[in-house]
């Protein structure tokens, strides 16, 4: 028992960082028919509840394939396909309004629950729903006449955002009205990225049957460029056939998310509707679950300033307690911030290390150096090294050297070679602490 409090106590101090980085934030979440269809959609929409009450601005578009597929077998009507998109005529509407406005109800219904043997006890959750979309129609094409399948023309952003500033989920479906007071079927998909550009959002969320998107050995693909999300949706592009000529949900939510991205809206993420809790895991842990389209990768190496001081001190805690690290002062760290660089994480400094020059003897110290326990397996230590060790050329130094504990063989494994106290600068050698018997290296700086 006493580990598994511990394993919660662990996880909730993990995830606490990230509630308070996505309190605020726009998400706009794509939730197709396939995941409303799924056994897991219950789990979803409580964690969607979840978000909502810890302060996350969510407006959800739902799609209705699959429950279109279904009723148009049920009522024997053929709404054919060009260039993968359905041609909607006058039956097929009503066939499509009648889904989407079950599928309306029954996901308000779902939001709406607040009994006390589920999740969502004691949640007030406002779920607004409204002409927010202006469509229009695809048109001709080929010569083929879309007639109410459309396209997105308008968005009253103003609207929403004053729904989502009351703290009011916004959720819209795949129908939409045109100003001519027609309605229009549109691709859910469309609908959902075409919001996430306009209402500037800080996420695209989608759901797919994989756990994101996989490369050809079956592995999660954590992070994505849209360049590279191009060149996989072209590849699985390349693999239809006439047999199975249909988009995937993950092909479906690329092309989005690529478009998204390129207009600006920061990070989409892609991750399955059958997994319990998939969208808590990639919102709330250090590396997420599923697949990021990111416009610049979530980590970033750059020059501490003052505002990382907080983040910095809760890596080197542990390690100054544990006696790894000498113990700095917020006030120290204040005045030494210009020599720190950090490796950042989705708002979370993960590494950090500091360079402190001794010119007149041509040298510098690499001095606290942590990487944080979750990312140790990864190469973060030898980005650390490289960047001092370029700063360190910029100076016009000839050596670095540290002092470490723990440390010895790593530093050895990247070329320091152990020395004596002797080989340190001069202000150094008085303050070196015989006590704590530091190993002492140092590393040519090639020039």
């Amino acid at each position: 028992m006493k580990f598994r409090s511990t394993a919660l106590v662990k996880g909730f101090r993990q995830s606490a960082p990230y509630v308070n980085a996505h309190r605020d934030k726009t998400v706009v979440i794509m939730l197709g028919g396939e995941a409303i269809a799924d056994p897991n959609f219950a789990n979803i929409v409580n964690d969607i509840a979840l978000l909502n009450s810890l302060g996350l601005r969510i407006v959800i578009v739902y799609g209705t394939r699959p429950q279109m597929r279904s009723l148009l077998k049920q009522t024997e009507h053929h709404a054919p396909f060009h260039k993968g998109i359905r041609i909607t005529d006058e039956q097929t509407l009503e066939l499509v309004k009648q889904i989407a406005g079950q599928l309306q109800l029954d996901i308000t219904a779902r939001l709406s629950m607040s009994l006390n043997n589920t999740p969502m006890a004691g949640a007030q959750i406002n779920v607004i729903s409204g002409n927010f979309v202006i469509a229009q129609p695809l048109g001709v094409d080929d010569g083929i006449d879309y007639c109410h399948s459309g396209r997105v023309r308008r968005i009253d952003t103003q609207g929403i955002n004053r729904m989502l500033d009351q703290q009011s989920i916004v959720l819209l479906g795949p129908v939409a009205s045109s100003v001519t007071g027609e309605c229009f079927n549109l691709l859910s998909e469309d609908v959902a990225t075409q919001l996430a550009i306009r209402l500037n959002a800080d996420k695209l969320i989608g759901f797919c049957s994989e756990q994101g998107v996989l490369n050809e050995k079956g592995q999660i693909l954590a992070e994505l460029f849209p360049s590279e999300a191009e060149e996989i949706l072209q590849r699985l592009e390349k693999e239809l056939t006439p047999e199975n000529g249909k988009l995937t949900g993950t092909m479906r939510f690329l092309k989005g998310a690529i478009s998204a991205c390129k207009a600006g809206v920061p990070r989409s993420h892609l991750i399955s509707y059958k997994e319990d809790g998939a969208l808590i895991q990639e919102l709330f842990s250090f590396d997420g679950i599923g697949t990021q389209v990111v416009m610049a990768s979530s980590e970033q190496v750059r020059d501490a300033e003052i505002d990382d001081i907080g983040g910095i001190l809760d890596l080197i805690r542990p390690l100054e307690e544990e006696g790894i690290l000498v113990r700095r002062s917020r006030e120290q760290l204040e005045q030494e911030i210009a020599q720190f660089t950090i490796i950042e994480k989705d708002g979370l400094v993960i590494a950090c290390a500091a360079l402190y020059p001794f010119p007149e003897e041509g040298m510098a110290e690499m001095g606290c150096v942590a990487v944080h326990p979750d990312y140790r397996d990864g190469d973060r230590g030898v980005i650390l090294l490289n960047r001092l060790r370029a700063k360190a050329k910029q100076y016009k130094l000839s050596q670095l050297f540290v002092l470490t504990t723990r440390s010895l063989h790593w530093f050895r494994e990247q070329g320091f070679i152990e020395v004596d106290v002797s080989h340190l600068p001069m202000k150094k050698q008085k303050l070196y602490n015989f006590q704590r018997k530091s190993k002492i290296l140092t590393l040519v700086i090639s020039t």
